[in-house]
């Protein structure tokens, strides 16, 4: 083909309009959606791995560490891997129909979240087929309640389905129609715009738990973190999304640019042969190992920050100096018991990103994404290991705000290159790729961190096993621990929810003493952390490599 412009095409480009920096009442209306789905989206999961596992919590389902992680891969490889047709099916038949459907089916999901708990029917098809009471020993109350715990793990896997569904839908709809709305000349700045909002819906998220876990609860006279406050909690997220569906009678649909005559069976086709284009495969790997290691930030660290860090002195102070109605938001528990919840420490994250997104971008405007992300990446890396190996609250919190400023480089980054280096009519399409690393990397991270926080890390389980090993608690018993962590219950006669509490009455001692012993004794940390920070230094490597390379690449060069 001529790189000699025709005429008609010279003519065209004197008349049209040059792009204009400034942004559409559509972009802000696209913001907005973006923010309630993110508000609902992150109240529940700054709370789902405390709610599925933690064994203190008391209207939670007390499920295993290893159930978690089963939850939270299925969870991801809906959510991450469906995009990879539906973003194609957004450009093909419209953004603002297939927000419609996307937001629909999520409110369903929240509704699940908060139904499904504890069904009659299928607890019994659990104690009835599939369990064998001699596997219990003929203890009628144990098989019970492993009846109830698989009932719960399914009905909320179910749930999950349902609502991931939803958003494996909706996210490439919202960044596609983004996308075809911002020109070259406001693509950073808007991208930063964007990740800015969703971290304002993610800062409101993780401050509503405690106001329905333990101020709601309160004035419906229901417990305080109950299975009904719980439930409550869902029914508000399903509430927002009723809100998002209101807001999209305000926007307008966005041209995508692809066919809308093309069959499904044609998308398919090309979604599948776009993503075998080696050096988007390749990027897609890179991303993957770096998505593993970062998400742990909201897969393993609530679970760590609950078990392991003492908040009770700033618990007591801020009860002590805040009216009632504000330290409600900010405090659980009280007594020994006062803490600063874990969601309350992660919310550094999305008040970090809120302040400095926005500079970030426009700081990083000029430069080029991929050499962006990779001085995020090294960030991200070190702030885990910091918030991470450390029992001390204001170490966790500068960890955390380390691992904000990679964040805020990497997030916006990663969308722009893939916005920027799509095909015309593709914007939806490579934007949908962006979860296939996302999805990978949460499905082998959530998998690593059930398997290492339940076997090394979680402290009701460190409790039994000190139990079992360093106490007299098993003499005259005839019975022995010969290192399965799951045969800790049945040798020591103590549940995972009762260890912490049994072990302090056993060795007389208080929580933090508690708390400091098992630290010192069993180093939980390393395990836990070392692990991820390695595939963080991997990644970053790789993605060293990758951006010198694609020096040569015009197209991927941005």
């Amino acid at each position: 083909m001529s790189d000699v412009a025709s005429p008609e095409a010279a003519v065209a480009a004197e008349i049209e309009p040059k792009p204009s920096k400034k942004f559409t009442k559509n972009f802000w209306t696209i913001n907005v959606i973006e923010m309630g789905e993110r508000l609902a989206y992150n109240t529940l999961r700054a709370m789902v791995a405390i709610y599925i596992a933690q064994a203190d919590e008391p209207g939670g389902l007390h499920l295993t560490q290893v159930d978690r992680g089963t939850i939270l891969a299925v969870w991801a490889f809906i959510q991450s891997f469906l995009p990879i047709v539906t973003g194609g099916l957004a450009d093909r038949f419209g953004y603002r129909r297939s927000l419609a459907w996307a937001l629909s089916t999520m409110t369903l999901g929240y509704i699940c979240l908060a139904f499904m708990r504890d069904l009659n029917w299928l607890t019994t098809f659990f104690e009835n087929y599939t369990l064998n009471i001699d596997d219990f020993g003929g203890n009628a109350v144990r098989l019970h309640q492993a009846a109830v715990d698989r009932s719960n793990f399914w009905s909320f896997m179910i749930a999950v389905g349902v609502l991931a569904g939803g958003t494996s839908l909706f996210k490439p709809a919202i960044q596609g129609a983004l996308g075809n709305t911002l020109t070259k000349e406001n693509s950073s700045v808007g991208w930063g715009v964007f990740y800015w909002v969703v971290n304002v819906g993610a800062f409101i998220g993780h401050y509503l738990p405690n106001l329905i876990l333990v101020g709601a609860a309160g004035w419906l006279a229901i417990g305080e973190h109950s299975a009904e406050a719980w439930r409550n909690l869902f029914l508000v997220c399903a509430g927002v999304i009723v809100l998002n569906l209101v807001a999209l009678f305000f926007m307008k649909d966005v041209e995508s640019g692809a066919s809308k005559t093309e069959s499904i069976l044609s998308v398919l086709w090309r979604t599948i042969t776009n993503i075998l284009e080696p050096r988007l495969l390749s990027w897609i790997i890179i991303m993957t190992g770096f998505w593993m290691m970062m998400m742990q930030l909201w897969d393993m660290q609530p679970n760590f920050i609950a078990d392991w860090m003492n908040s009770a002195h700033i618990a007591t102070w801020v009860q002590d100096t805040f009216p009632s109605a504000i330290s409600k938001m900010l405090v659980s528990g009280s007594g020994e018991k006062a803490h600063i919840p874990q969601q309350i420490w992660l919310s550094i994250n999305s008040l970090c990103i809120i302040i400095g997104v926005v500079p970030m971008a426009w700081v990083t405007r000029k430069m080029k994404t991929l050499s962006a992300m990779l001085i995020g990446m090294v960030a991200v890396t070190i702030g885990l290991l910091i918030a991470g190996l450390t029992m001390n609250v204001y170490i966790l919190a500068f960890g955390i705000v380390f691992f904000s400023l990679g964040e805020m480089t990497v997030g916006p980054k990663k969308s722009e290159f893939l916005s920027l280096i799509a095909p015309p009519g593709k914007k939806a399409l490579y934007l949908g790729y962006l979860n296939i690393p996302a999805g990978l990397g949460i499905m082998g991270g959530a998998a690593l961190s059930g398997y290492l926080y339940g076997n090394l890390g979680e402290k009701a389980m460190l409790a039994q096993r000190y139990l079992a090993e360093k106490t007299n608690i098993l003499a005259g018993t005839g019975k022995t621990w010969d290192g399965d962590v799951s045969m800790l219950e049945e040798v020591t006669g103590v549940s995972r929810p009762e260890a912490f509490e049994t072990l302090k009455t056993v060795l007389g001692k208080s929580t933090q003493e508690v708390n400091e012993l098992l630290w010192n004794t069993y180093d939980p940390q390393y395990s836990l952390w070392l692990p991820f920070a390695a595939i963080g230094i991997v990644s970053g490597i790789a993605l060293f490599i990758y951006s010198r390379m694609a020096r040569r690449w015009e197209d991927m060069n941005v």
